[in-house]
């Protein structure tokens, strides 16, 4: 008991916690985008239900990690550039997420007005699936990042559910800061672009130091919100989406 609660366990337990949180902001962004399209009463429950799966993936990962490691064994190498599984998932899931936050922006600027995906109408199963599709790609970097940090198997299951218990805490804070401020809304999906094309270059072998990601990320934000500050008590303009919907619908 001593040898497991020792002071190199604790440390990697506080330092791979902290940082699996930060590597949860991408999903929590992710997470706030597509339950948006749920029904207002559903959106919670979307949030909390996607972390949750968000969290068993990858202790399921930590438990399996033999096969996780093999997923970066060369499967084929075309034109003399080998592809991994690894490279192969990181590749589909940022061709996905650059896919679909370009889809948001232009549904949430020159979609129709009462278009079949506004207004709530979106089915609960429809967003867990691809919930779930995401969170295979953020759990790979996560697994991947606690195999590298930590040597003993608790240490990483217990900061990932430190983690996903710390992005619970804030999913619906966050999720509704980003539904009242639409060019908060805007830039949350421009972040997923950024990420999604980090992923595929990741996916084509190339390496992205997420330091440069995450302060372009955090710099954007920073200037935005010194935008919020000076428009205080000054309408924001209408997207496109769920509440423009039900305006429409009471005039």
């Amino acid at each position: 008991m001593p040898e497991i609660f020792s002071a190199d366990n604790l440390i990697a337990l506080a330092t791979l916690s902290l940082l699996e949180i930060v590597l949860g902001i991408d999903n929590i962004v992710f997470l706030s985008i597509l339950s948006a399209k749920l029904p207002p009463e559903q959106r919670a429950k979307g949030r909390r239900v996607g972390l949750a799966l968000a969290m068993l993936m990858r202790i399921g990962l930590l438990l399996s990690l033999s096969w996780v490691m093999r997923l970066v064994d060369p499967l084929f190498a075309p034109f003399g550039h080998s592809f991994s599984g690894k490279d192969l998932i990181l590749l589909g899931g940022g061709l996905f997420l650059i896919g679909k936050a370009t889809f948001e922006i232009h549904e949430r600027l020159e979609g129709p007005e009462n278009g079949p995906n506004l207004g709530g109408s979106a089915t609960f199963g429809s967003i867990i699936l691809q919930i779930m599709l995401l969170d295979i790609v953020f759990s790979l970097d996560s697994v991947i990042t606690a195999v590298g940090m930590a040597s003993e198997i608790w240490v990483m299951i217990a900061a990932v559910v430190i983690a996903v218990a710390a992005m619970m805490l804030f999913a619906n804070a966050v999720s509704e800061f980003v539904e009242r401020h639409p060019t908060i809304k805007v830039l949350a999906l421009s972040f997923l672009i950024l990420i999604g094309v980090m992923l595929v270059v990741e996916g084509m072998g190339g390496h992205v130091n997420k330091g440069y990601i995450y302060f372009a990320m955090a710099f954007s934000l920073g200037v935005e919100l010194l935008n919020l500050r000076m428009r205080r008590g000054k309408k924001p303009v209408q997207l496109r989406g769920p509440e423009l919907q039900r305006e429409d619908r009471r005039e």
